[in-house]
């Protein structure tokens, strides 16, 4: 699904993945082309890590939500959790495994490119 979310990105946002760790050298910022605010982190991470059993990688994105009681739903979903090392306030991490449907993914993608935006281009 993490080559589907990079093209859905691409197509609707144009904008492309920046690499700015060598050592995680597969996860993907996308930032807006005005404010350079992130909007979507793209990154491998183990799942013992998100409190999952196994050591094995799985693909997950972060996104921003503005609504913090919207945030506060998503996350008794299956597959959504408040942000991996990010502000737990106000990013959920999604999985890429197909836990979360694409479209669902594609929404919350929409929403945080909102959240991100800068304010003339909220209105």
């Amino acid at each position: 699904m993490r080559d589907f979310v990079f093209a859905y990105i691409k197509k609707k946002y144009k904008a492309e993945p920046e690499y700015p760790w060598r050592k995680y050298d597969t996860n993907a910022v996308f930032r807006h082309g005005d404010n350079k605010k992130w909007f979507a982190l793209v990154m491998g991470v183990q799942k013992n890590k998100l409190g999952l059993d196994g050591e094995e990688y799985i693909d997950v994105i972060n996104l921003k939500m503005e609504d913090m009681f919207f945030r506060d739903m998503l996350i008794q979903q299956e597959g959504i959790l408040p942000a991996y090392h990010m502000n737990k306030q106000h990013w959920v991490t999604v999985f890429l495994d197909g836990t979360v449907e694409a479209d669902q993914v594609y929404d919350l993608i929409d929403r945080s490119f909102m959240a991100t935006a800068s304010a003339k281009k909220k209105k």
